[in-house]
């Protein structure tokens, strides 16, 4: 709002601020000028000490929306008039069965964007007299719903077709639709935010040949204009990215994006990175990353599936890859490496696992399932101990997503089943692989890196080194200083380099 904002925050933790349970989230008023102290409690449920709470105003500032969820799977909302002292909380989407988000609020109707009855989302209009009135203004259509914003008078929505983002704008009511003429078809972009009454608007396009750059996009002509771009030094044209399809273990068909020097021989000697995420209804479309520059002008190889679990393709695509069915995720993966390997890209000994979080959750998963398929792993910030990690921070919040072994027989033997700490076996030949994480991480608190690097060294039976690498001063990765993250990359591909026997 014009003097402020709303933000939320935890209370100081009673035990380590580092490992113990994060509870009692709470939203809360700083006014611009003034000491944190004197900040205004907002919102706080005393009853339900696990749940997030997030608070925003509509444009107008009529409104303030209240967003709560019990985890990472579904949201209620509820609104408060501020032009009213005496207002009371109104509910406006109960329960936490979908995920819905307020995009603005215009002619009496909150512009609603939700996956209630559609799981490629819509935008639905909700009367703010009567919350049971729903009128739909942007239907499900074949491709996702990513995101809306209602600008200059205008709705901007960004779908996702196959990973890749495009636009469309049209009338506030859904009316006169017009797909906007993007930089490339295959990147993604973000932005078209403002406020009602503007006459242009900025958003940034990206993709894996074309680095991050602003737009300018006057509403009224619809013409788009480069506003800033960086200056990299690498010629674009000497690359190619593309998109190919290969069969899992059960016989679905999953994408995966291939990036390469063009012309590049595929004779199985490539130095190959497979970067992949899987999980929590993320998507992971197409950007640029100056430190793949290295790689790639290497004559080396990026790829990236988007896996089961993500959000690519919508909620059925994530269900596909949670609770009881993660190890379609995994699958997923293997069958990524197979098909670089049987494609000709590279082969075990040139080919390189990757992720961070729950990716690293993935990498760890892999290199148990299947040592021999990479010659190097690189498992970050991952969730290495399944069967205890809601007992730690905010783990409490990722039960809608994994399961918890404390809560079902049939959850216990899953998690059992495929974590990385609890299945690496004594006697096994496994990948070099660096382990990361930081020592200030209170979102996958190091621990779960501590423990599955201590017991890879004592189960490692190859002479292949497994190290791990602790950043200092610093957390999950958040607002890493440039600094740490060039030290970190600078390892990391020293590392893939010398384990592959390659010179850079």
């Amino acid at each position: 709002v014009d003097d402020g904002f709303y933000y939320s925050r935890y209370p100081a933790p009673k035990g380590s601020e580092f490992s113990a349970e994060n509870t009692f989230h709470s939203v809360y008023y700083h006014k611009i000028g003034t000491d944190q102290s004197e900040d205004r409690l907002v919102f706080r449920n005393d009853q339900e000490p696990n749940r997030y709470h997030f608070a925003y105003a509509t444009e107008d500032q009529k409104f303030l929306i209240l967003s709560t969820s019990t985890g990472t799977d579904g949201n209620s909302i509820h609104f408060l008039n501020l032009e009213n002292p005496k207002a009371i909380w109104q509910e406006l989407i109960g329960g936490f069965n979908t995920r819905s988000s307020v995009v603005d609020y215009t002619n009496g109707r909150f512009l609603v964007l939700t996956d209630s009855n559609a799981p490629k989302y819509r935008l639905a209009g909700i009367s703010s007299e009567d919350t049971s009135n729903w009128v739909d203004i942007i239907p499900e259509s074949e491709d996702l719903l990513e995101g809306v914003n209602a600008t200059g008078g205008q709705l901007f929505a960004t779908y996702l077709r196959n990973a890749c983002n495009a636009v469309v704008r049209m009338d506030l009511d859904g009316g006169n639709p017009k797909e906007i003429q993007l930089p490339n078809a295959a990147g993604s972009t973000g932005g078209f935010g403002g406020k009602a009454n503007a006459t242009e608007t900025f958003y940034a396009f990206t993709s894996f040949t074309y680095p991050t750059s602003i737009y300018r996009y006057d509403i009224a002509t619809g013409e788009s204009a480069l506003f800033v771009a960086p200056v990299v030094d690498f010629d674009p044209e000497q690359f190619e990215s593309k998109q190919v399809w290969f069969e899992s273990k059960d016989g679905t068909e999953v994408p995966m994006f291939i990036v390469h020097k063009k012309g590049l021989e595929m004779d199985g000697e490539r130095p190959t990175y497979l970067y992949a995420y899987g999980g929590f209804n993320i998507s992971l479309t197409p950007s640029f990353s100056p430190s793949l520059l290295l790689l790639l002008e290497n004559n080396g190889v990026y790829a990236m599936p988007n896996l089961r679990g993500g959000g690519e393709f919508g909620e059925d695509w994530h269900e596909a890859g949670m609770l009881l069915k993660k190890q379609n995720v995994f699958d997923d993966f293997i069958a990524a490496g197979e098909y670089l390997i049987n494609s000709g890209y590279t082969r075990s000994e040139r080919l390189a696992i990757a992720g961070g979080s729950n990716g690293g959750l993935l990498v760890g998963a892999t290199m148990t399932q299947r040592p021999e398929l990479a010659a190097v792993a690189f498992p970050a910030v991952g969730v290495m101990d399944m069967l205890r990690y809601h007992q730690f921070t905010i783990g409490w919040g990722w039960i809608p997503e994994y399961g918890c072994a404390d809560s079902s027989k049939a959850d216990f033997l899953n998690l059992a089943g495929y974590s990385p700490y609890h299945n690496l076996a004594p006697g096994t030949a496994y990948p070099a692989t660096m382990v990361t994480t930081a020592d200030h991480d209170d979102r996958v608190v190091p621990a779960h890196s501590f423990k599955f690097a201590a017991r890879l060294q004592a189960c490692q039976s190859g002479q292949r080194p497994a190290l791990i690498r602790i950043e200092k001063n610093a957390g999950h990765g958040a607002g890493k200083p440039t600094s740490k993250i060039l030290d970190e990359q600078a390892d990391k591909w020293a590392f893939m380099f010398h384990e592959m026997g390659l010179e850079p």
